[in-house]
């Protein structure tokens, strides 16, 4: 046993867990815990940023683009606050982010005495937006608090978890067991009878279609072996994207798969919410659902399934690939089809200019293995039905949380979490500004995004709808916007303009042959919306 301070004893165990990187900020509250990170900067980096959300959303980029733990560190109270819309896109897009707050001394916690940064129920906050949340209250409870919370993260649903504590038990030292090792995480065990069930009807099938969230991230080579095996499209949206490469002929877009809707008898969702096809195009009793989700909570959220398997699809589709070949009809290859789809539904999304012209040029200059982060703008929202996906993590989203202002520093943590890998950032001049202070950090730890901001002077989405939707009613909308190369040249960062997909290409190439970060201004008019694509009910 050793006298450790309560920082010291979470930073031990935070090493022992594997955590090699931590963003945050310090502050009176948490002065202890950065002594630590100091005394122990040989075994895990701190990158400090200019505002607690772009902490909180680094977290969330370097945990949604790696499927490890993101940790981030703040003060309490108003710290916390400004953290809290990562935190809940984290909870939205099952991401693994532990929010490491301090919180005011243990003695004045729910009295209401006005300490400094106290705010009602703090932990209660925190347990609002994560799937579990502890206080710690002495330097002892810390490597057990700290390595269960790992377990939870790593463990069942990946959703975010918290942990406060105090100023003075960070400070306080106290005897500490020895730090424990990386706890195994827990997962249901596979029912094997449910899944030869699952087999017999896909097997079976005439006209079987697979739907695919993120909790399908890690069987890619066995959704496509089973999607080959009973010729299913499979369907990725946003959080799915990439699961299956965008140039098989069986990956599809959401409009594609609503074409098919009508006809389709089996559907399998594999760590997917389904949302869209049972909210929107519609279910009856001539389809029958099955769904593969670890959370059991999740399966009958929206509507009740034919057949639930409450299990990862890592661990149930090596279970179900072998069944379903022992259980599968003939079938002929629908690859003439579904390339047949493929170009139709290119030809219905052709009027998407300039957006096509411009995500075109992104795509090849990424290359196979970079990595695109979308935002809430139009090129963001016609990169998720568009713009081809060939790999997991690398189409990284809001999913249905849709938080403005979350691309550019997210960006930032994907490409911390992978410096050797080209990282684009696509942006709106809206969103942008949300946390354009994190250039600073940036250029400070020399990180090099490429960031394309596309430009038109306006919360354009909004704008599109006051003008279409209420009668031209324009307010608050307009933006007055700095010289943008000048701003990223002040900061310190590669500033660049582009007019064209050809200059954007060029841009692109510089911004990538650089060691810091490149922001490219595209200067844009109203572009032409994605939302067409939403479609009606299922018609048989």
């Amino acid at each position: 046993m050793n006298k450790l301070s309560g920082g010291d004893a979470i930073v031990k165990t935070l090493i022992a867990q594997g955590i090699d990187t931590i963003f945050g900020l310090p502050g009176v509250q948490n002065d202890a815990l950065y002594n630590a990170l100091y005394d122990h900067k040989e075994h895990i980096r701190v990158l400090h940023t200019r505002h607690e959300q772009g902490a909180a959303y680094m977290a969330l980029g370097y945990a949604l683009s790696t499927d490890r733990p993101g940790v981030y560190s703040v003060v309490p109270g108003p710290g916390l606050l400004n953290s809290t819309a990562a935190l809940s896109t984290a909870y939205a897009t099952n991401a693994k982010v532990f929010c490491l707050t301090s919180e005011i001394p243990s003695a004045y916690i729910g009295r209401g005495i006005g300490q400094l940064h106290e705010i009602n129920d703090q932990l209660g906050v925190i347990r609002s937006l994560t799937k579990w949340a502890a206080r710690i209250t002495s330097p002892a409870e810390a490597p057990l608090l700290v390595t269960e919370a790992i377990r939870q993260l790593n463990s069942g649903r990946p959703r975010p978890v918290g942990l406060e504590c105090p100023w003075d038990v960070l400070q306080t030292t106290n005897v500490v067991d020895k730090i424990p090792a990386a706890a195994a995480p827990f997962y249901p065990a596979v029912d094997t009878e449910a899944v030869e069930k699952a087999a017999k009807l896909l097997g079976q099938a005439r006209n079987p279609m697979i739907f695919v969230g993120r909790g399908a991230m890690n069987v890619s080579e066995e959704v496509r072996h089973l999607a080959e095996m009973i010729q299913a499209p499979v369907i990725g949206y946003r959080t799915g994207r990439g699961i299956l490469d965008s140039r098989h002929y069986l990956s599809h877009p959401n409009p594609a798969a609503h074409t098919l809707w009508p006809k389709v008898d089996v559907v399998l969702a594999l760590g997917s919410r389904l949302q869209i096809p049972q909210m929107s195009w519609g279910v009856d009793d001539d389809l029958t659902i099955i769904r593969i989700d670890v959370d059991p909570v999740a399966h009958n959220r929206i509507a009740k399934p034919d057949l639930s398997i409450v299990a990862r699809s890592e661990d149930t589709l090596p279970i179900l690939n072998p069944l379903v070949e022992k259980h599968n009809r003939q079938r002929p290859s629908r690859e003439a089809e579904m390339l047949e789809l493929k170009a139709t539904t290119k030809e219905r999304f052709a009027y998407l200019e300039p957006q096509i012209s411009f995500l075109n040029v992104i795509r090849e200059e990424l290359g196979e293995d970079g990595i695109f982060v979308d935002e809430l703008t139009q090129i963001g929202y016609t990169s998720r039905q568009v713009m081809p996906v060939y790999k997991p993590y690398t189409f990284i989203s809001t999913g249905y949380q849709g938080t403005l202002g979350w691309g550019f520093a997210t960006a930032l943590g994907v490409k911390v979490a992978h410096p050797d890998t080209p990282v684009i950032s696509v942006t709106g001049d809206g969103g942008f500004m949300f946390n354009v202070q994190e250039l600073a950090s940036a250029v400070q730890h020399q990180i090099g995004l490429v960031t394309l901001l596309f430009n038109d002077n306006a919360f354009g989405n909004v704008q599109r709808m006051q003008k279409h939707l209420y009668g031209n009613r324009v307010i608050a909308s307009d933006l007055h916007n700095p010289d943008f190369v000048k701003m990223a040249d002040a900061f310190g960062a590669q500033g660049l303009r582009a007019h064209t997909p050809k200059e954007l290409r060029a841009a692109i190439r510089k911004g990538f042959a650089e060691n810091g970060p490149t922001l490219i201004e595209i200067p844009v008019g109203d572009m032409p919306s994605v939302d067409k694509f939403k479609a009606g009910a299922r018609v048989r």
